[in-house]
């Protein structure tokens, strides 16, 4: 977990490991061992240089905190890190030490070191990504026949399925990993460019080092080098941020659900989940709390990632000084709402006669709707719309059945017989298209 206990309700272990300080620099030495290797490869370097900063490039031969009260000095990790590698390869060979970095700016270090935290946290996010579709999808086809009210605006409504709802879910959260999957492939490349993005210093060499360096970090090489356009690493955060607000989405649905006037579905509980320091009863949402928490705080992260957009020139000052801290804050809480609602759709307890009771509590009601398309075919809806208002008015204060009241309006009777009233509260019958839609958004890839 994060060092500090703040942070410890917006993180996961997982995601705090891929961003942690000794990962952070370890990727960013990764970049300098890989850049070695590629110049020795050109003959721009001797090989023995390149053997020596490999081997010195270990995260646990640097003090983190020195590097962090350095970094904060020069404005990025990247200067007190090569001038610390520098040092270590001149204790191993002196004449080795100069080729450090060669050709290199802070820049290359920083965005090729955060490309390759990225694809770490890709892994990740995919595996989890996929367990959730997968319960989804299985509670989907649980609870296909599963009645439940509708609901609109927060108030009862004619009747849906469940497996409809986490249908939903489950077309929402695919489609939006589908953008964080692209988003994320776009952006596993290097980053290099050296002092103004054309690598002068390389001279012919430039491009066989690009693309052996990309080729010893496992990354694509883009057609240029990247320094002021962020317009990649802006869709990663962006995708993020529309995909947490999917999870939420879900996370507000079941947290509303479990509320102890509806009690219709719960997420799982147990081992210090879900309880209350004051009240033994409760069974609180927290699962849901925990992502509708990343929901709350990942639209800011966006809006900071885009405002600083606009930079300068060449190379800017600021927008990307800000960068790294706002895309492992987007990513860590979108690990966060993904884990969370995983294990809610993993372990969903559902209560099929509180749902049946619930329905049944509106007096028919909600299913005024059908009453009155079953009139306006012959009265214009307009009409019936009207009759059907004083009709849900009158059964409100005489508690009494829809049904019932219809029953005893002359201007319903002469339309519809009795025993076709009957069958007007039956929810199974007034299902729609709800099992095709379910169906189709289970097969979609939409």
């Amino acid at each position: 977990m994060p060092g500090r206990l703040i942070e410890s309700l917006a993180n996961t272990p997982e995601y705090a490991e891929i961003f942690s300080d000794t990962s952070l620099v370890q990727a960013m030495l990764d970049f300098e061992a890989a850049l070695a290797k590629a110049e020795s490869s050109a003959g721009v370097i001797p090989a023995t240089a390149a053997d020596a900063i490999a081997k010195s490039a270990k995260a646990e031969n640097f003090a983190i905190d020195e590097l962090a009260a350095r970094g904060l000095r020069a404005g990025t990790l990247s200067i007190p890190l090569v001038k610390a590698l520098t040092e270590r390869v001149r204790a191993v060979d002196q004449k080795s030490a100069r080729f450090v970095h060669w050709g290199a700016t802070s820049q290359d270090v920083s965005d090729t070191a955060m490309a390759l935290l990225l694809r770490r946290a890709r892994t990740v996010l995919a595996e989890d990504a996929a367990r959730l579709q997968a319960a989804l999808r299985r509670a989907s086809d649980e609870h296909a026949n599963t009645v439940m009210l509708g609901r609109t605006l927060l108030q009862a409504a004619p009747p849906i399925t469940l497996g409809l709802k986490i249908a939903g879910w489950f077309g929402a959260v695919r489609r939006s990993w589908k953008r964080v999957d692209e988003a994320f492939a776009d952006v596993a490349i290097v980053q290099f460019g050296g002092a103004v993005g054309t690598l002068a210093s390389l001279g012919d060499k430039a491009l066989p080092v690009a693309g052996e360096l990309a080729k010893q970090l496992g990354l694509a090489l883009p057609p240029a080098p990247w320094h002021a356009q962020r317009d990649r690493l802006a869709a990663v955060v962006c995708s993020c941020g529309i995909y947490v607000g999917a999870l939420a989405k879900m996370a507000k649905d079941i947290s509303l659900l479990m509320q102890s006037e509806v009690a219709e579905v719960f997420e799982p509980g147990g081992d210090g989940r879900g309880g209350s320091s004051a009240m033994p009863q409760k069974r609180n949402p927290i699962a849901c709390a925990l992502a509708l928490a990343a929901g709350n705080r990942v639209p800011g992260y966006v809006a900071s990632f885009l405002s600083g957009m606009p930079q300068e020139q060449e190379r800017g000052v600021g927008g990307w000084h800000a960068e790294a801290a706002t895309i492992a804050r987007t990513i860590e809480d979108t690990g966060l709402a993904l884990n969370s609602m995983q294990e809610a759709a993993g372990g969903l307890r559902v209560d099929r006669a509180r749902m049946e009771k619930n329905i049944a509590s509106t007096q028919g009601a909600v299913f005024a709707e059908r009453a009155m398309m079953m009139l306006g075919a012959q009265l214009g809806r307009d009409s019936a719309h009207a009759l059907l208002e004083e009709a849900v008015r009158q059964a409100e204060q005489n508690e009494m059945n829809l049904t019932d009241t219809l029953a005893a309006m002359t201007q319903v009777t002469a339309i519809l017989p009795r025993e076709q009233l009957s069958e007007l509260t039956d929810p199974k019958s007034y299902l729609g298209a709800a099992e095709t839609f379910r169906k189709q958004l289970l097969a979609s890839d939409d």
